[in-house]
């Protein structure tokens, strides 16, 4: 395998393998592929997260038979997470489940220009990200974003999706990703290196002349919402 950025990580469970081999197959419905996604999304952010937040002592609270004990909080406090749609959609759930709390969604539309693969933004909800959040009294940035996108192949629309959030001021990102192209995994990886972290279930070595990853998965959002043959 090709040799990738040491902010990059590619998990090694073997239940997140033989469901990574599960979701390649084209016999797999749209149900399956949600499943599979929301599953693999666990697992995969489960791992980012242990290694992305800490925990530390909270308020003291009391058991339902009266005893006081010491809850935990997780630090960062202001975490967003960042599906890119429309395929980072089917990992919200999973990454909303593994929080303690409520964390805001903010959502990115990138796609990639069909001639040069280069991502186009089409959408962007980042609170005040034209002008200063102090200036109209909204929230900042939060100190960790969290990308959600199944795919990375070129790279192109993870690394805009990280300058984006760069210059919206944030601190920290990790990146959770079903799968990639080594190539555009390293491209990501190399947007900032010290303020990101890649986790993926796998790594594809190839891309097609269409920027597809070989053998891949195909196209997550279409098998996701149905709209194969668009």
């Amino acid at each position: 395998m090709t040799s990738l950025p040491g902010n990059v990580h590619v998990s090694k469970h073997p239940c997140l393998l033989a469901k990574l081999g599960q979701l390649r197959s084209k016999s797999a419905n749209a149900r399956e592929v949600k499943a599979l996604v929301h599953e693999i999304s666990l697992i995969v952010g489960c791992e980012a997260l242990a290694q992305a937040i800490t925990a530390v002592a909270g308020p003291t609270a009391e058991t339902p038979l009266g005893f006081e004990y010491q809850t935990v909080q997780v630090q960062p406090e202001t975490i967003s997470l960042v599906p890119i749609l429309r395929s980072g959609l089917g990992m919200v759930e999973a990454v909303q489940a593994l929080l303690p709390n409520p964390v805001p969604v903010h959502h990115l539309g990138l796609y990639r220009e069909p001639t040069t693969l280069q991502p186009v933004e089409y959408y962007n909800n980042l609170p005040d990200h034209n002008h200063s959040a102090s200036a109209s009294g909204s929230p900042g940035p939060a100190s960790l974003a969290i990308i959600l996108d199944p795919v990375i192949a070129t790279g192109g629309t993870c690394a805009a999706a990280i300058q984006t959030l760069k210059e919206w001021g944030v601190q920290h990102i990790i990146v959770v990703a079903v799968i990639g192209a080594a190539p555009g995994v390293a491209r990501a990886a190399e947007e900032w290196p010290e303020g990101v972290e890649i986790w993926l279930a796998g790594v594809d070595e190839e891309l097609t002349d269409r920027g597809m990853l070989k053998p891949g998965l195909g196209d997550v959002g279409d098998r996701l919402f149905l709209t194969i043959g668009k």
